[in-house]
């Protein structure tokens, strides 16, 4: 069990996905996205296998939350600077986890 204080170092905050690309080079299907969380933090890279349940034009000006204080991580040759989050499927398939609401990019998860 961890404490509150260490949840809190974990840094989620809601961004807009501003550019997708096809990430072929990751062993598996994978996108690289480029998401903007605003003027305090900027733009960020990550990977994203979300490949079976979005298509690129889907996942263009989509808010997201991301984890933005893990160190980078190098996939292949792409450094993925945040960790988008998602959840499964019943077929095992990452789900995006997004606000309800459009909300400011940058926004801190409470």
């Amino acid at each position: 069990m961890i404490s509150f204080e260490d949840f809190i170092k974990v840094d989620i905050r809601v961004g807009t996905i501003i550019q997708v690309e096809n990430f072929p080079e990751a062993r598996k299907p994978a996108y690289k996205l480029v998401i903007d969380f605003g003027p305090e933090i900027g733009q960020k890279k990550s990977s994203a296998q979300i490949t079976e349940n979005y298509t690129k034009e889907e996942l263009l000006h989509r808010q997201v939350l991301a984890v933005v204080n893990f160190p980078i991580k190098q996939i292949g040759p792409f450094r993925s600077e945040v960790l988008t989050l998602g959840v499964a499927d019943k077929n095992g398939h990452v789900v995006l986890i997004q606000p309800s609401k459009e909300t400011p990019n940058g926004q801190r998860l409470h």
